[in-house]
């Protein structure tokens, strides 16, 4: 049930920062910066609300993932990526064990990951009649 609430936190979190930064017209830094202040100060003042693992990582995933709402409204990106990306960004994030232990720029790692992952994915799938194309047998004509 944990996870769930993990990959929730993570698919509202880019989902809203992009509605808060693009459509809204207030920046991707305020977007960010303010949920992100309206999560971390949540969680600080009403600790107890949910179990210790979710007030403890919740605000994390939730910076996490408003980095990839930050994505610029000129690359074309849909809700669906946002939302691809979310659930990656949080799948990544409850596996990565000690992976980036020690290291500053976690968050940010993981969500370029994760967004190039998702851009990655839907540049793939829409071009899948071309994929086909270029490996499929050429037609031998007679002349």
């Amino acid at each position: 049930m944990n996870d769930l609430i993990i990959v929730l936190t993570g698919i509202i979190g880019s989902v809203l920062t992009y509605f808060i930064s693009t459509p809204l017209k207030q920046g991707a830094v305020r977007a960010s910066a303010l949920l992100s202040l309206i999560v971390a100060v949540f969680f600080y003042f009403f600790p107890n609300i949910l179990n210790s693992y979710l007030t403890i990582h919740i605000p994390f995933v939730f910076i996490g993932t408003s980095f990839i709402g930050m994505v610029s409204a000129k690359t074309n990106v849909n809700y669906f990526q946002l939302i691809l990306a979310g659930c990656l960004f949080s799948l990544i994030y409850l596996h990565k064990g000690d992976v980036f232990s020690g290291y500053g720029g976690a968050l940010g790692t993981i969500a370029g990951i994760a967004l190039l992952t998702s851009f990655g994915f839907f540049a793939l799938f829409s071009n899948v009649s071309m994929i086909k194309n270029l490996f499929s047998k050429p037609n031998k004509t007679s002349d």
